[in-house]
């Protein structure tokens, strides 16, 4: 670890823009660990056809210390959602506060020291195609007048955190997808931000880039203490990164939680939509087979047994099937872990128990969250 990310522990600037300013906010009490906190938000545009609301109603709090991720079909509303937390949109009703600080009524010079606070990297690196990795790391320390000395220093440490040290000669062309996203992250530390915003950060990223890419974010945040917000498509980034997440539809929030939670039980029919590539669907070839009827006394029971993470405990495999009887075959199916809880499902199919489809539902009843009888097969 740098000296000066080390420094930056031990010793850490005014956390808060409250302490930095003194007209703070008064919220409930519950509310004060927010870092950022949406009230009542609206956004409209003025569309060809006449107005087009992309933000309604929007009550959300961001806790310190956390990364939350916005999910969202194409024109759900995350962009516009994302851009107010530096005043790059500006809300049409409700407020955006940070710290407990209305940014509402921020002049301009306060707006500039507000967006240092809060770094922002794209999907599409938006670097200087003319520069070099140290002079695009470098330029808004250039811009904010920082001494030379004080620049070299602070670039150096960041290509280090970040991998690029051997780069630091090289232009955006001489470098791949991966690497130039994490300049785009260099770049959006050098002024030691508090929040950092991630607009659909790995979208143009392969998947192998883009698990590096995430962890590294999830190194920063754990290392700096960084409050990261990112937007994403897919529900893969939000199950390898983000402690909670809200979905959003029409400019509305239609769900939100912990991640196991929206994961494990989603609730809404959008969220359902997003999961639907992370799950497994019947295959065809046993959905050709199945029938609703026992075809013959030897054909098998098929069950699905749900796991939804409000246990945390892991399936006892070997108690399962002793419970069920006769032959029990895994014909699909899987368990992971996401932030301490159990979320899957399983495929069985039971032949020679003797026991009735809905008797083998119940005795499988005490080891998944949810269980279904899907059919027979021979």
């Amino acid at each position: 670890m740098s000296a000066a990310i080390q420094r930056r522990l031990e010793n850490p600037e005014p956390h808060s823009l409250s302490e930095r300013h003194a007209d703070s906010t008064e919220l409930h009490p519950e509310l004060n660990r927010a870092h950022v906190r949406f009230i009542g938000l609206g956004k409209t545009y003025n569309g060809a056809q006449g107005p087009v609301a992309a933000l309604q109603g929007i009550d959300l709090a961001i806790q310190r210390g956390e990364v939350f991720g916005i999910i969202g079909r194409s024109g759900a509303g995350k962009s516009s959602l994302i851009r107010t937390i530096n005043r790059l949109e500006q809300p049409t009703s409700g407020r955006v506060l940070i710290d407990q600080v209305d940014i509402g009524g921020f002049d301009e010079d306060r707006l500039v020291a507000l967006r240092r606070r809060i770094g922002m990297i794209f999907q599409h690196f938006n670097l200087m195609s003319a520069k070099t990795v140290w002079q695009n790391v470098e330029l808004p320390l250039k811009v904010a007048g920082v001494p030379k000395e004080q620049r070299d220093r602070k670039v150096s440490e960041l290509l280090e955190l970040v991998g690029l040290q051997a780069k630091h000669k090289a232009y955006p062309a001489q470098l791949s997808g991966g690497q130039k996203q994490r300049v785009g992250i260099a770049r959006a530390l050098v002024h030691d931000p508090d929040i950092l915003l991630c607009d659909e950060a790995t979208s143009a990223l392969d998947p192998e880039t883009t698990q590096s890419i995430l962890g590294l974010l999830r190194e920063i945040n754990r290392r700096l203490g960084l409050t990261i917000v990112l937007i994403t498509h897919e529900m893969a980034v939000i199950r390898e990164i983000c402690d909670r997440v809200v979905v959003l539809e029409h400019g509305r929030i239609v769900e939100q939680g912990p991640v196991w939670e929206v994961f494990g039980n989603p609730q809404h029919e959008v969220s359902q939509t997003l999961l639907a590539p992370l799950q497994h669907a019947l295959p065809e070839e046993l959905q050709s087979r199945l029938q609703a009827q026992s075809p013959s006394p030897d054909a098998a029971v098929v069950l699905r047994l749900q796991f939804t993470g409000s246990s945390q405990d892991e399936p006892d495999l070997a108690a399962l099937f002793g419970a069920l009887g006769g032959r029990v075959r895994l014909l699909q199916g899987g368990v992971e872990r996401i932030q301490g809880h159990t979320l899957g499902q399983l495929l069985l199919a039971v032949t020679g128990s003797g026991l009735s489809a809905e008797q083998l539902r119940q005795r499988a009843a005490p080891w998944a969250q949810r269980t279904e009888v899907l059919g027979y097969v021979v």
